[in-house]
């Protein structure tokens, strides 16, 4: 007589994947404790990949925020999510790869454009990690109409058998430990918090979370602007890595005050300033579209405050421009590594 064998746990159609997820929308401060419905749960924002994981009796697939399958860039968080999580799971996180004891973006760029053919060698040299949040489903059941409070009791359950690269991201309703979360974790290249609150239910593509981001300052070369010399509408940043000038972001559009104060400073550059007649406006200055940059000459320092979201040396967000340094002169500004 064949011996019978349980069905493993299906999966509700909509979370078999792509799967819709809940979203934040930026704030300037902290939220207060009781700010979002039952109180404030606060969590590290993480500067990765959002990223899915879908466990089904078959299969072990990754998704992204996009709706794109992303199983075959990170195959050391599939095989992971395959060995220790149940199927008729559904996981919310982030994937991030460490170096020098700080996120890098970078890194998880690479996995992105590389060859599939290389995915491997990026595995072996720079592992992912995945930082879990939230559950979507367990044993095949849908938790998105339970209260945070009890999936987050309920992804505690199953993380706690779990193992690296599997993590939990760590949570509290303690403003004062979120408050210490937000300043300590920055060198690391955590981005600063995300609020959410314990009697919400998990709604896809609405934007009930809050993040905040944390910002500090620091120093940089004006190395050209948008605009005319007279009236900047933007500053181009620069810093220098082994010897050569090269740009590291921009800040947002400046004020008239803050125009005029860099206008004060600015002087022409000469013919052997490094960098092109036209910038990118996309990140990095590329991107299909381009402006025209006057560039100057980089002996002017400006302090600038600037988000966590460093891709070798370049920030990947726009910068806040703060002031001219007047007392301070290039080689004040350490090189970029």
């Amino acid at each position: 007589m064949p011996l019978s064998v349980p069905a493993l746990p299906g999966l509700p159609p909509e979370l078999a994947g792509p799967v819709g997820v809940a979203l934040a929308k930026p704030v300037r401060d902290i939220p207060a404790p009781h700010a979002l419905s039952g109180g404030c749960l606060y969590e590290p924002k993480w500067d990765g990949y959002r990223l899915v994981v879908v466990r089904d009796g078959g299969s072990t697939r990754l998704w992204s925020k996009q709706g794109r399958d992303l199983t075959d860039r990170f195959p050391d968080v599939a095989a992971a999510a395959r060995a220790q999580v149940p199927a008729g799971s559904v996981v919310d996180g982030e994937v991030v790869i460490w170096a020098d004891d700080r996120l890098d973006f970078g890194l998880l760029q690479q996995r992105m454009v590389s060859s599939p053919g290389r995915i491997a060698a990026q595995v072996a040299a720079h592992p992912a990690s995945y930082v879990a949040f939230d559950l979507l489903a367990a044993g095949g059941q849908d938790l998105r109409d339970w209260t945070l409070a009890r999936r987050r009791a309920e992804l505690e359950t199953l993380a706690a058998r779990w193992a690296p690269p599997m993590q939990l991201s760590p949570a509290t309703a303690d403003p004062a430990l979120a408050r210490q979360w937000f300043d300590d974790f920055r060198p690391a290249g955590v981005e600063g918090l995300v609020a959410k609150g314990s009697r919400s239910r998990y709604a896809p593509g609405r934007r009930e979370w809050l993040k905040v981001k944390s910002w500090e300052t620091t120093e940089v070369l004006a190395g050209g602007v948008i605009g005319s010399l007279d009236r900047p509408s933007q500053l181009v940043a620069g810093r220098y890595r082994d010897g050569e000038l090269v740009v590291v972001g921009r800040t947002s559009p400046l004020n008239p005050a803050q125009s005029a104060e860099l206008a004060a400073v600015l002087t022409p550059a000469g013919d052997e300033h490094p960098w092109p007649e036209r910038i990118g406006t996309g990140r990095f200055g590329g991107g299909r579209l381009s402006v025209p940059l006057t560039r100057v000459r980089p002996d002017v320092v400006v302090e600038v405050s600037a988000d966590a979201a460093l891709q070798a040396g370049v920030f990947r967000h726009p910068l806040r421009y703060v002031r001219v340094r007047s007392d301070l002169v290039p080689d004040d500004l350490p090189p970029l590594r």
